[in-house]
Order: C-alpha cells, then structure tokens, then sequence
C-alpha cells in the first residue's frame, strides 16, 4: 500500500445543499462542516466529501458528450421507493432496470440505487470509476491503495472486498478524462488519498512508478496528481 482511501469528493456549486440531499436520502452524518468543505461519513465507514466548484460542468448521463467520470453505488431494500425518495429531494430519475435505477443528484452527478432486500439500510456498497482500460486502471488502484482485485469481468473490475470500501472501475469506450486545472475540461469528483508527511516523498516516487502524473497545486497538507486515465487524486497527510 502506498496510500489509504480516505474520502471520495463530489464537486458542487452549492457543497450545502448537495450534503444535505445526501444526508436526507442517506442518513449520512456531517463530520466537518465550513464555507470550503464539507465531509460526512456512512455508518459502514466511507468518508464522503463535498467541495465548491462553481465553474462545475456536471455530466449529462448518458450524453457521450458530457459524460461522468464516476458514480456511487447505494444499496437498499426497496429500488422504487429509494427513487421516489430521491426525486422529492431533487434528484432526476435518468434510466430504470430491474435491479438497480440510475439518478442524477441536484448537482447532475450520477448514482445507482442498487437493490439489496436483506439489508433494511441504505448503505454505500462502491465507488466505481470510468476509465479507457478497466484491467490497468484497476492493477493501477490495486498497487496505490494495497487492494487485491477481487473481481474481473468484461470491461469491469473491482479492488477490495465488499464492506470495506471497494473500488470498482467499468470501461468506457469514448472516454473523455478530465484536463485538471483546464476549466474547458474540469473534474467532477476525485479521490483523497493518506499518507503519512514524513513519507510523501516516497510515496510520490512509487505512484510515479507505477503510472502517476504530478500536477500542479498544492497546499499545506495535500498535493494533486493524475491516475493513468486522467483523473485527479490527492495525497493528504497531517499537519
């Protein structure tokens, strides 16, 4: 492992009323809270963060022109009632299946209410990550975050056994990756990332190893790079 999953970050042009949606459809509580960021956590351990973005150029599922680069899977009991829930709180209702329906938050980023009846909560079961090539970008994950794969299908893999924050990476054939910091090709989301600030610079070096880009920015406690699919991630440590 050379760093830990920490927090999955959404970017909003309202960090309120997006945290609040999620909050009222999840039962995810607030665990910091200020003008620049908003964190909250699930009770099966996820960290889930919200961060200002007001030049957003939020996803037109499934306009090829506009994709999303990410979305989250929810598990619960009842997939109509999940949806209907949502929409009251502003979400889009953008396609039903049998076992899962795909929405877009107030934000237009989407998410999948997945069903599991046994289970009489709304727990977050994955992150999953578009990306050209599943195989790499998982292998890729897999090393960065110390996740063994744990499933390969077609076009689709997971890193981390489900409980315990799995990843999951589906492949896209017009992949379009974000340009960070170009405004003409911005994030959506992206993935903060632990370590520890003795060992960033080794961590550095071995994410450049294995197929990292270091982009510019930073900060007192954390530094920006790119997977190799173009997504941004950050390393952040304590100060």
């Amino acid at each position: 492992m050379i760093a830990k999953l920490r927090t999955y970050v959404l970017d909003a042009r309202d960090i309120k009323s997006l945290s609040t949606f999620y909050g009222s459809l999840t039962g995810w509580s607030t665990a910091s809270e200020d003008d620049e960021w908003i964190a909250m956590t699930t009770d099966n351990g996820w960290r889930i963060g919200f961060q200002p973005a007001p030049d957003l150029r939020p996803p037109r599922w499934p306009d090829p022109a506009a994709p999303q680069q990410a979305h989250l899977d929810l598990g619960v009991p009842d997939i109509d009632a999940a949806a209907d829930k949502a929409v009251e709180l502003g979400a889009t209702v953008l396609r039903r299946n049998e076992t899962w329906h795909t929405l877009a938050d107030p934000e237009g980023h989407p998410f999948d209410v997945c069903l599991r009846a046994d289970d009489p909560k709304t727990t977050l079961l994955a992150c999953m990550l578009d990306c050209p090539d599943a195989k790499a970008l998982a292998t890729f994950y897999s090393e960065l975050l110390g996740k063994p794969i744990t499933y390969e299908g077609d076009g689709a893999m997971m890193i981390g056994e489900e409980g315990a924050q799995p990843v999951m990476f589906q492949q896209i054939e017009d992949y379009r990756p974000p340009r960070w910091p170009d405004p003409a090709a911005p994030q959506q989301v992206h993935l903060d990332l632990v370590v520890e600030r003795s060992a960033l610079e080794s961590a550095e070096a071995a994410a450049l190893a294995i197929g990292a880009t270091k982009l510019p920015g930073g900060g007192d406690n954390w530094q920006i790079y790119a997977d190799p699919a173009g997504k941004p991630f950050c390393f952040t440590w304590s100060v």
